[in-house]
């Protein structure tokens, strides 16, 4: 496992760990867990909501209007996306 190593770090892993029934180790893979979730790109975060969608059964309408609404409440919204745009980031 990673180890989270820098001081910002280490302070929100430290008041996880007192304000939590976590472990130290628990704490600081959530910590990596959200950063990693911060650090998608759109089009990652496109590809990764169409395959978890589409693997609940759920068909392209569905999803590329699911993805559509949940795209403005992103910590970083991204410009607005058209189902054209979304189809192209995942399929190419």
């Amino acid at each position: 496992m990673l180890e989270v190593r820098t001081p910002v770090h280490d302070d929100l892993i430290d008041h996880l760990v007192r304000t939590t029934p976590l472990q130290r180790g628990e704490a600081a893979r959530i910590v990596l867990d959200v950063l990693a979730y911060f650090d998608e790109t759109t089009e990652e975060f496109v590809r990764r909501r169409h395959r978890e969608l589409q693997s609940r059964g759920n068909n392209n309408p569905q999803i590329f209007e699911r993805i559509l609404s949940e795209l403005p409440h992103r910590a970083v919204a991204p410009p607005e996306l058209s189902l054209r745009q979304l189809r192209r980031i995942v399929y190419g």
